[in-house]
């Protein structure tokens, strides 16, 4: 990435992704989180008129800006609305048995960070929702209102790593007694009174691992990262690889474990690969990407 760029999706990692995957020129590449198609764009730029490129997207919103914005390479791109974990589903629709290689960015896109309607980022009062699918049944603000404290304080724990998540889950059960948590100001207040002023972060907000396991429970996120890495090799062919986008600790762990004991993978990164301080600079939210690349063997 020569220049800082202008632009409302800046793929993360994007050289270090190309470099890795190690294009055909003809190939066909999954992108299994399309977004707004920043790295598909960048694949289909590298490979010759037959290469092309399946996007899995379940966020409807971002799959119509998507294709928009290549609609250029006609029918070298081909976008899937499903979830990633459907992986093997998807590319029998759509007839294909194998591919050369697959892409994971695993990082909440900009678009739904950025419009505040739609639950994710306590940056704006909106509807509890935080569904990157909104065919998914169940919101944030229904887990909040569903679960016990017991539960609620085990998902905070485990998924957000907040060690504050019994006292937090208690807050929030005493509030719902009193008024219904419907909105992301409500339940970042909540969190605030919940922790005292001392143990607040210097630099993030108080709320943010609180919000992000709300959305990885509401999104099933673990449960679908585990299920494409077990089905992935069933689609690869022989020497493709797999290059896995993390951006904390408990994905990471998921993906390095899932590496180093499946025998169908060969780990090519031994240590995960991060952003330089050009790139960080240019995408402050690459900071704490993670990189972890395997071969189908």
């Amino acid at each position: 990435m020569d220049n800082c760029l202008n632009d409302v999706h800046v793929p993360v990692l994007e050289e270090e992704v190309i470099q890795h995957l190690k294009l055909k020129e003809n190939g066909i590449y999954v992108d299994a989180t399309l977004g707004l198609g920043g790295h598909t764009r960048r694949i289909l730029e590298e490979l010759k008129p037959a290469g092309r490129v399946i996007g899995f997207e379940w966020d409807e919103q971002a799959a119509l800006i998507a294709a928009e914005r290549l609609r250029e390479f006609g029918e070298r791109i081909t976008i899937i609305h499903r979830s990633y974990a459907e992986l093997v589903e998807g590319l029998q629709e759509e007839g294909i048995e194998k591919v050369d290689g697959l892409l994971l960015d695993l990082g909440v896109s900009s678009l739904q960070l950025d419009r505040g309607d739609r639950g994710f980022s306590f940056q704006v009062d909106a509807p509890l929702d935080m569904r990157m699918d909104n065919r998914l049944q169940e919101t944030a603000a229904d887990l909040v209102q569903r679960l016990s404290r017991d539960e609620l304080a085990d998902i905070i724990y485990n998924y957000g790593e907040e060690r504050q998540a019994r006292r937090i889950a208690e807050f929030i059960v005493q509030a719902r007694e009193k008024n219904t948590v419907l909105r992301t100001s409500q339940l970042a207040g909540i969190v605030a009174g919940a922790i005292p002023r001392k143990y607040h972060p210097k630099t993030k907000h108080v709320a943010t691992r609180t919000f992000q396991a709300l959305r990885i429970a509401v999104n099933r996120e673990f449960d679908n990262l585990v299920k494409i890495l077990a089905a992935a090799p069933t689609v690869l062919v022989s020497g493709a690889r797999l290059c896995v986008i993390t951006f904390h600790s408990l994905e990471d762990r998921i993906v390095k474990q899932s590496f180093s004991k499946n025998p169908e993978y060969t780990v090519v990164t031994r240590r995960p690969v991060s952003p330089g301080e050009k790139e960080v600079a240019c995408n402050p939210r690459a900071r704490s990407a993670k990189l972890r690349v395997a071969e189908r063997v």
